[in-house]
């Protein structure tokens, strides 16, 4: 009860929620591309369960900090390099990251008939299963950062709680709105090459910024809407014949 009358937990709570919203967006697009994949009335299923996975994962690692802190004690060296329990998971993440993304990629250039037949192939199972691969690295990523933030386990389980139910609202429309506009689908897939690259290279020892990339990731968004806007009204635009003078 403390905590509810407390306005430094509620500042807290909305940073991070806000925190955890942010840090979500990679997960959304994930799912979201993925997702697509499956027939239309599997979609919403295969994409809840996949944000509800998220919001347990996430509760779980929060009910055991104890081995979180555990993840960053070096088990051996790389190059001169030590390597943890979390950097290993953030390497083989951004790698399946990377794999998974340039496979997507490949998959959206070679045409139609081979889009079909890959959704043909895709099953809710194999789906779900990828999406529990990159929930824990996005979750055990999200987490940390949560539990360097806030002391509090219940502030922390409430804004996880929050922030995928914000999620859950916004997904559905993500995902279709990705999966009508080609050009935003192949943005979203190049930044999540981006995304694996940066695990990898934190794996490695290596921080990269992440407002960097999320600026990144907002500019090329805004250029790319204010494209399909221009591409809209071009395509309605009535075009007048110019005045012919006979014997020109």
């Amino acid at each position: 009860m403390e905590l509810l009358t407390d306005p430094q937990a509620w500042i807290a709570f909305a940073t991070l929620t806000l925190l955890e919203l942010v840090l979500g967006i990679d997960n959304i697009i994930f799912i979201s591309i993925l997702v697509d994949k499956l027939p239309r009335a599997k979609q919403e299923v295969a994409r809840r369960i996949g944000l509800f996975m998220a919001m347990f994962m996430r509760i779980g690692l929060l009910l055991v900090l104890a081995w979180i802190v555990g993840l960053v004690e070096p088990l051996f060296n790389i190059v001169g390099h030590p390597i943890s329990g979390r950097d290993i998971i953030l390497i083989l993440g951004g790698l399946f990251l990377i794999w998974k993304s340039t496979g997507e990629i490949h998959q959206s250039l070679e045409g139609e008939e081979d889009h079909m037949n890959s959704n043909v192939k895709a099953t809710l199972t194999s789906v779900v299963l990828q999406i529990m691969v990159i929930d824990l690295v996005f979750s055990l990523d999200s987490i940390i950062t949560a539990v360097g933030m806030v002391d509090e386990v219940a502030i922390m389980i409430a804004a996880v709680v929050a922030s995928v139910g914000l999620m859950m609202l916004f997904a559905s429309a993500i995902g279709q709105f990705v999966s009508r506009h080609p050009s935003i689908k192949m943005l979203a897939l190049t930044f999540l090459v981006v995304v694996g690259v940066v695990l990898v290279a934190e794996g490695f020892g290596h921080h990269v910024p992440k407002g960097y990339i999320y600026f990144a990731m907002a500019f090329s968004l805004m250029v790319e809407m204010l494209n399909i806007r221009f591409r809209k009204r071009a395509s309605s635009v009535v075009r007048l014949h110019q005045n012919h003078i006979p014997g020109e």
